[in-house]
């Protein structure tokens, strides 16, 4: 199949802008992670100028925590979506999505060696196999799994950063790391690779630290599809701004403590509680922002909404590993070597420059083509079909 073979899958329009929105949130997050070490390292730079310091820490209050769980909630409706078009097809969803999560977890080893470590894909390549296990759960008790896993990991990390710790000396602890990161991005390709293959163990860890919360993503997800609730069953217009309202203020608060205390001005020893605070109140934050989205697609701006987001959104693998792309490519030896020469001021605004033009090459991409280049291998992989061949099953 070529990539301008049309798709026939129906497609969910407000999946799709939610998706392009969200491609906002994780190229603005981990772009500061690839090119500025001391994100990487989770502590703050001392000699940082100010505007830099405001940068990372609306990064951190607006985008951190905030749209992998969007992303990981779309994960799941759009689990529902391939249920039905395997159904339409006559086929079995088990070897499909067993393809497609090998194919996922192909694509995030790669992404993860070569280009930038703090990976998805891998995580859902793995936990999208619950999703396949539990497919005939109810929406109900797939709600109720949802609620219960993400507030007892909220609450558990809470109470854990909540614990009394020493005075902190991260800034001592992590000067050698921060050295040696920034001679190995710095260096050559090989020293890329090497480093890259050593941070392995930190990304294998951080998928243990995002599990949960992206399983109880994937269950809401899950549920939400089932019942159709972008669809057939979606929210009343006051609904939805009943909720966006109560997810500003419940998820406002709790990202403002959390920047805070990673970023200032509160003092370092409150970090860890502002983590699980953050993990905690971040559905809120995630759930306004999809509201505050679907509320604008039905206003008088929703057709050029549609315009602007839903390429985009259709091109979610392609974008979101051409983000990494870019950014590897200014941040190390691939190309430009910047890694830790730039503010983060400048390194938000480098984002947003590649997003804007993200929204413009998807949306001239989709005036000749039906599907972008990593959705074309996915599909090919899941499907187990070749250009012009047919399915095994």
């Amino acid at each position: 199949m070529s990539l301008s073979t049309p798709v026939l899958v129906r497609r969910v329009a407000a999946v799709d802008a939610l998706r392009g929105f969200a491609l906002l949130g994780i190229l603005l997050v981990n772009s500061l992670q690839i090119m500025d070490p001391y994100v990487s390292e989770g502590v703050r730079e001392p000699s940082a100028a100010l505007l830099d310091r405001v940068a990372v820490w609306l990064v951190m209050a607006l985008a951190a925590s905030k749209f992998y769980l969007l992303f990981s909630f779309l994960f799941g409706y759009s689990f529902t979506l391939q249920m039905s078009s395997a159904d339409r097809n006559g086929a079995n969803i088990t070897p499909r999505f067993l393809r497609r999560s090998l194919g996922l977890l192909m694509l995030g080893l790669a992404h993860a060696v070569l280009l930038y470590n703090g990976d998805i894909l891998m995580t859902y390549g793995v936990l999208g196999l619950a999703l396949l296990a539990v497919r005939r759960i109810t929406p109900a008790t797939a709600t109720k799994a949802a609620s219960w896993i993400y507030v007892v990991y909220g609450v558990l990390l809470t109470t854990l950063g909540a614990l009394p710790a020493g005075e902190n000396s991260e800034i001592d602890g992590h000067k050698k790391e921060i050295a040696v990161a920034v001679g190995a991005y710095r260096g050559t390709a090989a020293t890329v690779l090497q480093a890259n293959v050593d941070r392995l163990p930190d990304a294998f860890l951080g998928f243990f630290l995002m599990a949960p919360g992206v399983l109880a993503a994937f269950l809401l997800g899950l549920a939400a599809g089932k019942v159709g609730i972008l669809t057939l069953n979606a929210p009343s217009r006051p609904q939805l701004v009943r909720i966006t309202a109560a997810g500003l203020a419940l998820g406002v608060p709790g990202a403002v403590f959390s920047a805070s205390t990673s970023q200032g001005p509160l003092d370092e020893r409150w970090q860890y509680l502002g983590l699980g605070v953050g993990i905690l109140t971040a559905p809120a934050l995630s759930a306004a922002y999809a509201c505050g989205i679907l509320l604008l697609l039905r206003s008088s701006w929703g057709e050029r909404t549609e315009q602007l987001l839903n390429p985009a959104g259709r091109l979610a693998l392609t974008n979101y590993l051409t983000q990494s792309v870019v950014m590897t490519v200014v941040a190390t030896s691939y190309g430009l070597s910047l890694y830790g020469r730039t503010g983060a001021a400048t390194v938000v605004g480098l984002a947003c420059l590649v997003y804007v033009l993200q929204l413009a090459v998807s949306a001239a991409w989709f005036r000749r083509f039906r599907q972008g280049p990593a959705e074309w291998l996915l599909r090919t992989l899941t499907r187990a079909q070749l250009a012009g061949g047919r399915p095994r099953s």
